[in-house]
């Protein structure tokens, strides 16, 4: 499927970001973080992938400080899952990423969520270390993952 990804930019759209949150995640961001997060202009960035028919398929949510870039929340709403829409939003949010020179990107996963180990590890992420009991409910580990971006973005 072509998915649109683009840069949320309106608080308008806030409402559907957090209900892929609600779907994704067993702690999630509430829309006040969101809202802040939006508000946060040059650090903080989300782009949001839509389907043909306008609908909002997933989001991926980061900060950009100095030439790092934190990836904090890549979700995908439910129906879209399996159809190639965190490996578009990840494609593109490391390729903005390299836009604003970031050179090394991070991020932490669940122990257990081996669908998404599996595809940061095809973007060349690897296994930094584990923060002991940062996830909760259910309390889990995080792996914590690290990417060098190549020379050539």
């Amino acid at each position: 499927m072509n998915w649109r990804i683009d840069l949320l930019t309106s608080p308008d759209e806030i409402d559907e970001v957090v209900a892929i949150e609600r779907a994704s995640f067993t702690n999630p961001w509430t829309r006040d973080m969101h809202l802040a997060e939006l508000e946060n202009h040059g650090v903080s960035f989300c782009y949001v992938a839509r389907a043909p028919d306008g609908r909002m398929a997933g989001f991926c949510s980061f900060w950009r400080v100095l030439d790092e870039l934190h990836i904090n929340n890549l979700a995908v709403a439910p129906e879209f899952r399996r159809a190639g829409v965190a490996t578009a939003l990840l494609e593109r949010v490391l390729r903005e990423g390299s836009k604003l020179g970031v050179r090394r990107t991070s991020l932490e996963v669940r122990r257990s969520n081996e669908i998404a180990r599996s595809l940061y590890a095809q973007f060349g992420f690897t296994v930094a270390g584990v923060r002991r009991a940062y996830y909760t409910q259910p309390v889990e580990d995080a792996i914590v993952l690290w990417r060098t971006t190549p020379p050539d973005g």
